[in-house]
């Protein structure tokens, strides 16, 4: 029988803040911080573009489990719009397609604009982006020159706040749904505008439910030592804290951890914390056509003391 590889590194479970810096990639940012921790495993949830800062969840272990719910957030961002140049991938890091002179950037007419597109909107995903077409990133497609049709798809903007400007630029506060493209909803404006537009500066500062929690710099983290740096990790369920929880006793947690459904009264939504009577957090579970409780993402037993 063949011999079980041993992991390499620490079994750190949890969830760090990082506020990536730009001109780096977030496989970059994870990988520095992932070094830092010595952890076995970890992974990022929904990549920034290096040109972009902010807020990037590091989940480490037990915690990539639950890093799809991170995924599917809303996020918050700061982003600075340039009117009258157009580039090849939406942002200052592109090359110039195009430069037209921007109009008299009076504030009703930046409203009017910006009103186009508050609320529920169709966006064309970009090329430059990682989204796939036959297995392959289409930002690979597009550095070879190739153009994929790509279908527009519905996102939400929550909020869309114009914070400056001047008579070339905007600097828009911008909330939005999973899936939405700062650089396309820039492009789109100054399409709107009739100038064209890029995005010269982007930050993420909230990614949901992380609305105060501190971020961390990838400098600070290197001049800490690994006790302090543990003690920055949020919970396993800190990014889940929207959802409803219920607890089990502690026949109801074996049933669990054998995958049995449990008829318990249950909240009316698609997924529910679940927790032992010691508070301690166990996973996340569904309830399926019968109405009785189903794991759906369950940690490992050797992390909690089971009943």
């Amino acid at each position: 029988m063949a011999r079980r590889k041993k992991k390499k590194g620490l079994p750190v479970n949890g969830i760090l803040l990082l506020n990536k810096p730009a001109g780096i990639s977030s496989n970059h940012a994870l990988q520095q911080v992932k070094h830092l921790f010595q952890a076995q495993k970890a992974g990022h949830t929904g990549s920034l573009d290096p040109l972009a800062s902010g807020m990037l969840p590091i989940c480490f272990g037990e915690a990539t489990k639950f890093s799809s719910f991170l995924l599917n957030a809303d996020k918050r961002y700061t982003t600075t719009a340039t009117l009258g140049i157009t580039t090849t991938t939406g942002d200052s890091e592109g090359e110039i397609l195009k430069r037209e002179t921007p109009p008299a950037l009076e504030k009703e007419l930046i409203e009017a604009t910006l009103n186009k597109f508050r609320g529920s909107i169709e966006q064309v995903p970009p090329m430059f982006s990682a989204l796939k077409h036959q297995g392959k990133p289409l930002y690979e497609l597009a550095r070879q020159g190739i153009e994929i049709k790509r279908k527009s798809r519905k996102v939400n903007i929550h909020q869309l706040t114009l914070i400056t400007h001047t008579n070339s630029t905007l600097k828009l506060e911008v909330e939005c749904s999973k899936g939405t493209y700062i650089r396309t909803l820039v492009e789109d404006i100054g399409q709107e505008l009739g100038c064209g537009a890029h995005v010269s500066c982007l930050h993420r500062n909230q990614v949901s439910p992380f609305a105060k929690q501190t971020m961390h710099t990838l400098e600070s983290l290197q001049h800490m030592d690994q006790a302090h740096r543990d003690n920055l990790l949020l919970p396993i369920d800190a990014g889940l804290q929207e959802l409803p929880q219920i607890v089990l006793n502690n026949n109801q947690c074996k049933d669990l951890f054998y995958g049995r459904p449990i008829a318990i009264k249950l909240p009316t939504t698609a997924f529910i914390r679940i927790y032992n009577q010691q508070h301690q957090f166990l996973g996340v579970g569904i309830t399926n056509d019968n109405q009785k409780l189903q794991p759906k993402r369950l940690i490992s037993e050797s992390i909690n003391v089971t009943a």
